[in-house]
């Protein structure tokens, strides 16, 4: 197996050795085409193929997508066999401990000084690959480079695989982040830069000294290098170590020409540029990773000085959207390379799951061992102050003998065990940028749901309601029901099934699908289907808007993960609650642009 990949090139190399890679040498447009292809190939079983478009409408260039997007090329880009793997080497770099004795110094000092092959390079090339075409000034065109029209509703073509080098004017730290780059002309990008992010926390210092910031962007690289750009690393952490660290070897790096910055030598594309203090444009809409449009805003402006490329480079793109998309892959890695680092912190922590649909940001289910009382609630609450953990809406703490790499295990949890009168913990603060379902941007409600053992000093679970003879009726007869009371439910799907209804499970789902308008809004249906006699044997009842698919688990639980606000959607009575999963308007306390769903359509 090979654990480590110089460039782009022996990546896709690999890929087609492997039979990882489907090659299209048709003609196709960048425009919405290579995306269409791209989200059947992403959502074909196991995660499709990586493809390579050998012949792109409007440029010379070739294109490759979804090169991560199933777990044998994720593991082949970062050289393990299982993602577990890195978990396992920063466990141990972790796990040095201070010697005690000159024997102790003797056997760590070859593990310490190990370390130092991990730190970035200056390539000794004569002509680094990424400059083997040099264009500057006038002949700056980001024209002639493939870049997608990724979803019909795009403000325009977006660079989705960015590879962003910024340096802070106050330490000289680097970051390298992956944010999208709108290209609004020949020479000029947006820079999408969210307010909680590192990029945009150094050009905070740039402008407050009112500076132009030098940024430089690599787009293709070694697959190491590029995931590590997207991994949520602490501030001031050098992402081109972590490169080093999983490739086992270090990243060469090139002087820019026109900027005072350093690149991956073996890039695919550079651009190089600046980015004046207090220069915005509005930017966006764009299909993002929610699998809605984010809405457009104003970000800073990026001008390209040059654009240096290999004689013969590959495009590399990626396209968002509903999950399962190639960042699922991704993110999976982060989830594993990083749970020796949260057990730092948190040693109660056995495992921990981030479930596509909540689109990395909205939900994470912990496994602890549970040592008193309230600890579920101390996990929530520092799980909260943590980096980017600060951003989940949604944290679920179970007990640590729950296997979160079976998430059948974690629905049980919820069927056999939540009590909505003594489980749940509420509080507010920071949300993601791309979080919709809250009526104040960047900030809202978020829940705790501790599904962990009681202990002394802890409130008991209430008994579950008694069984009713409704429980036992099918979908179809529970909806006659319904309707006969309250206008604008049109779908009812029950879970369980009826046969596995009475004395199996503490909880019994029922899923809704309603027709909501100005006067019929979550809390209509609430206060009306919370009464009912007919549905006390259902302790949690889900609204969804009427098109919605109710047998579509995976959709469901997306739609729920994302357009939930904890403070304005949950309705509860006793050990009951009913849940609004549909979109919002003004009329339920949501002002503010509700964005539209992805679609080709």
């Amino acid at each position: 197996m090979r654990t480590w990949f110089r460039n782009l090139g022996e990546f896709i190399d690999a890929l087609r050795e492997a039979g990882e890679l489907r090659v299209v040498e048709k003609p196709v447009s960048p425009y919405l085409e290579i995306s269409k292809w791209t989200d059947r190939e992403s959502k074909s079983p196991k995660g499709g193929k990586a493809l390579l478009f050998t012949q792109v409408q409007g440029s010379s260039f070739p294109v490759a997508t979804n090169l991560f997007g199933s777990d044998t090329r994720i593991c082949m880009a970062l050289g393990v066999r299982h993602l577990d793997e890195l978990g396992a080497r920063v466990r141990e770099l972790l796990d040095l401990s201070p010697p005690r004795t000159f024997r102790d110094l003797l056997g760590l000092l070859p593990r310490a000084l190990s370390v130092s092959r991990f730190f970035p390079r200056r390539s000794r090339a004569h002509l680094p690959p990424c400059q083997e075409v040099v264009r500057t000034g006038d002949a700056v065109d980001l024209s002639r480079l493939p870049v997608l029209h990724c979803w019909p509703k795009d403000a325009g073509p977006f660079i989705t695989l960015p590879l962003v080098l910024t340096r802070s004017l106050a330490t000289g730290k680097r970051n390298v982040g992956m944010y999208r780059l709108q290209v609004f002309d020949r020479a000029t990008t947006g820079m999408h830069w969210h307010v909680h992010k590192d990029g945009s926390h150094y050009y905070r210092e740039y402008c407050e000294a009112g500076r132009r910031m030098p940024v430089a962007v690599a787009i293709g690289a070694d697959p190491a290098t590029i995931y590590a750009a997207t991994a949520p690393l602490p501030r001031h952490a050098d992402e081109m170590i972590l490169a080093g660290f999983i490739r086992n070897r270090p990243v060469a790096m090139a002087r820019c020409l026109t900027i005072d910055m350093e690149v991956p030598a073996e890039a695919e594309f550079v651009l190089e540029g600046y980015v004046n203090p207090g220069e915005v444009r509005l930017e966006g809409p764009f299909g993002d990773h929610t699998g809605y449009y984010s809405l457009p805003d104003y970000y800073p402006v990026f001008h390209v000085t040059a654009v240096t490329h290999r004689k013969n480079p590959v495009y590399c793109a990626t396209l968002v959207g509903r999950p399962p998309m190639e960042d699922c892959y991704l993110a999976k890695a982060t989830e594993r390379l990083f749970l020796p680092l949260l057990q730092t912190v948190f040693p109660e922590v056995r495992d921990y799951w981030l479930p596509w649909e909540g689109v990395f940001h909205n939900i994470v289910v912990v496994a602890v061992k549970k040592e008193y009382a309230g600890h579920a609630q101390k996990v929530m609450h520092g799980l909260w102050g943590q980096g980017q953990m600060s951003f989940c809406k949604a944290i679920v703490v179970v007990d640590g003998a729950v296997d979160l790499q079976k998430p059948e295990q974690v629905f049980n949890q919820v069927l056999e065990k939540l009590d909505v009168s003594s489980d749940l913990t509420f509080t507010r603060g920071i949300l993601d940028v791309l979080d919709h379902s809250s009526p104040i941007p960047n900030y809202g409600n978020k829940v705790g749901i501790d599904l962990t053992s009681r202990m002394a000093g802890e409130p008991p679970r209430r008994s579950p309601d008694g069984p009713t003879t409704e429980v036992l009726l099918s979908s179809d007869e529970l909806l006659t029901r319904i309707q006969l009371r309250c206008d604008g439910v049109v779908r009812a799907r029950r879970s369980p099934p009826p046969s596995l209804s009475i004395g199996s499970w503490r909880n019994r789902i029922l899923f809704l699908g309603v027709e909501k308008n100005d006067a019929r809004t979550g809390r209509y249906f609430a206060e009306r289907l919370l009464p009912a006699s007919e549905l006390q044997g259902f302790s949690i009842i889900l609204l969804y808007d009427h098109h919605i698919d109710l047998d579509d688990t995976s959709l469901l639980l997306w739609k729920m993960f994302n357009n939930v606000d904890p403070g304005r959607d949950l309705f509860i009575r006793g050990r009951r609650v009913i849940i609004d999963a549909g979109k919002k308007s003004p009329e339920e306390g949501h002002a503010r642009e509700w964005p539209d769903e992805l679609s080709f359509e």
